[in-house]
């Protein structure tokens, strides 16, 4: 295999993970409002509500700084050395450019960022993660 095929294939693999980490931060608040209604137990988990928590909280102060995910930096990166076609902006825009052909400014990402954010944060609140247990010693004393 050479360079390029093997820089190609980690681009598509940041690719892949960058999309699945999206889902999971669609789909996890999602899954947050369904599991409350159907009463779903494992999405009190306080592990997996501070995962989804501080995956939004990321993407939302990348967009307030203005900065690329660095996701996006890397698979771009990796598609240059690899000889691959790369495209500007964050890979949300890109994503919505190429699947529904929308075209926004950055600020309208930004805003829609701090939207979501601002309800995963009200999930908290609404659907309380149970809280962190503390670890029990177990021996003599």
């Amino acid at each position: 295999m050479d360079s390029q095929t093997v820089y190609l294939f980690l681009a598509d693999a940041i690719l892949v993970l960058h999309a699945l980490f999206a889902v999971f931060v669609v789909s996890g608040l999602l899954l947050i409002v369904l599991g409350k209604a159907c009463g779903w137990s494992w999405i009190y988990n306080p592990w997996f509500r501070l995962l989804h928590l501080l995956a939004i909280i990321i993407v939302t102060v990348q967009s307030w700084l203005g900065v690329i995910c660095p996701l996006t930096s890397l698979e771009m990166t990796l598609r240059s050395h690899g000889g691959g076609a790369v495209y500007s902006g964050s890979f949300i825009a890109h994503l919505f450019e190429s699947i529904l052909y929308y075209r926004a400014p950055a600020w309208v990402f930004t805003v829609c960022y701090t939207l979501f954010g601002l309800i995963v944060a009200a999930s908290w609140i609404w659907v309380r993660p149970r809280p962190f247990k503390r670890p029990t010693s177990q021996g003599t004393r």
